[in-house]
């Protein structure tokens, strides 16, 4: 009975301490307190990215294969000319104020002078990037590719869910809202960084006013390690414009961010690095030619790319074929007018085949092939084959 009765009056006290848990949450969101604010009372609002499953292999697939695949998967073949469209009705449609921080964002990442060209366009049909401003749904983006595999073309891959003029970081937020449509995840989940955290801060920090983030949430955006095979090199870039800022009680190492850590406003020198690493300048009008029954002898590094011109003597049905033991990517466009049009593509990365296009092609019409290397994954080289 003795020790029913200490069950019961454990029990108790805990249902008291979730209570008095509760009212001084409560109270924190009547008087604008608590989490998502610093000790000076600004207001911090963060990207959440959407969880996306992660891509499971075979067993044939070694370790080593899947990390350089992992890594390299999410980033568009360079060259690639990306389409960004605005909601203008409807509940996630933004001010002309708010698009204009956005077009700001696209700007900076132009400024860069990397391979990849944004156009603004009026149809959503033409839009791979579909932006908008849904208030109270927070700041987010799809990863890199992962915004072809949104059913539905007129879903968003890209919102803003607050005046982005009020933003004390100012065009940061859509430059990194960007930064991972080109590909790039959050720095501070780099785990070459250190980063020892007082979690349970986090998780509360968070799943307060104005973020409310459920744990979950919390741990996919902050805590959660990405694995080694996901970034760039083996350096922490706390500058990164893919960083978060955090107050002061986060973080218990390194030491020197116990008192908080701000990333310094706009593109870190990492960032323009690593931007250019995947998406480097390049002139397709020096594209060497790809002629039927020539085998090119493709000689790339894991992440490089080589880009060919095809112009058929004649109309008909032709094959685009890679050759060797290498997992590749490759991307056929149309060139019409001043806009290289996507035509198809093939992926073989993961599998035992190798990458392969059947596609009509019109003689007097120019197209563009880009082939990218994941890697090869056995001894040899990988040719390319048009016949």
């Amino acid at each position: 009975m003795a020790d029913t009765n200490k069950s019961i009056a454990s029990r108790l006290d805990e249902l008291a301490q979730r209570i008095d848990s509760l009212e001084n949450r409560v109270g924190n969101k009547a008087t604008g307190s608590g989490g998502g604010r610093e000790e000076g009372g600004e207001v911090q609002r963060f990207c959440a990215m959407p969880s996306v499953p992660e891509r499971v292999f075979g067993a044939e697939v070694s370790p080593h294969r899947a990390r350089l695949i992992r890594w390299i998967d999410k980033k568009w073949v360079n060259g690639t000319r990306l389409h960004y469209y605005f909601f203008d009705s409807g509940r996630y449609a933004g001010g002309a104020d708010q698009q204009d921080m956005v077009r700001e964002g696209f700007d900076v990442w132009r400024n860069v002078g990397i391979g990849l060209e944004f156009e603004e366009v009026s149809s959503i049909d033409d839009a791979e990037i579909r932006i908008g401003f849904l208030a109270g749904d927070g700041a987010w983006s799809y990863v890199g590719r992962d915004v072809l595999d949104i059913p539905g073309q007129r879903e968003r891959t890209m919102n803003f869910g607050w005046d982005l003029t009020r933003d004390p970081r100012g065009v940061d937020t859509p430059v990194h809202e960007i930064g991972h449509t080109l590909g790039f995840p959050h720095e501070h989940q780099n785990p070459f960084a250190g980063i020892v955290w007082d979690e349970e801060a986090v998780y509360d920090f968070f799943g307060g006013e104005p973020n409310n983030w459920p744990r979950e949430t919390t741990f996919h955006n902050v805590l959660r390690k990405l694995p080694e095979n996901e970034v760039e090199g083996s350096e922490w870039d706390p500058d990164s414009v893919m960083h978060y800022g955090f107050p002061a009680g986060l973080i218990e190492r390194p030491e020197q961010y116990r008192a908080g850590l701000r990333p310094a406003l706009g593109l870190s020198e990492k960032d323009v690095s690593q931007a250019r690493f995947f998406y480097p300048p390049q002139d397709d009008d020096r594209n060497p030619r790809l002629e039927p029954f020539r085998l090119e002898m493709l000689s790339l590094n894991p992440g490089e790319q080589k880009n060919y011109v095809i112009e058929p003597r004649a109309t008909g049905r032709y094959h685009i074929q890679t050759f060797g033991q290498s997992d590749t990517l490759m991307v056929l466009f149309e060139e019409v007018g001043s806009d290289l049009r996507y035509v198809t593509a093939d992926d073989d990365s993961g599998t035992g085949l190798n990458s392969r296009i059947d596609v009509r092609l019109q003689r007097g019409r120019r197209y563009v092939l880009r082939v990218r290397l994941y890697l090869n994954w056995a001894s040899g080289d990988t040719a390319l084959l048009l016949w």
